[in-house]
């Protein structure tokens, strides 16, 4: 575990407090950079799926997702993080973009 992730000790409530106002602050920051990056990836796969359909590869690709659930496991793992929460959070993004994918083509992306 980092130094700076340690149980911390508190010598004041106001001590606490301020901590916790802090944390507070900074995930409402990494919440908005998460929104941003969902978009962000969402805007890349509208440009993936409508390069496959030009170049008429099959939509859904199976061995890709495999791929990144493999990645995203290994990332979970090495951090210490929930594999399955975390995986679960990449299955939420990829419907997420199949969705958007569906609205792009007007036909089922599932195969």
């Amino acid at each position: 575990m980092s130094e700076d992730y340690k149980i911390k000790s508190f010598n004041s409530i106001e001590e606490a407090e301020n901590l916790l106002i802090e944390s507070r602050n900074r995930i409402d920051e990494i919440d908005n950079e998460l929104l941003d990056l969902i978009s962000q990836r969402t805007s890349l796969a509208k440009d993936i799926v409508l390069a496959k359909d030009f170049i008429g590869m099959p939509i859904y690709d199976k061995s890709r997702e495999d791929k990144l659930h493999d990645k995203v496991r290994r990332f979970s793992e090495e951090r210490d993080l929930d594999a399955d929460i975390i995986d679960q959070i990449l299955d939420m993004l990829t419907i997420l973009n199949k969705n958007e994918q569906k609205k792009i083509l007007g036909r089922n992306v599932n195969g």
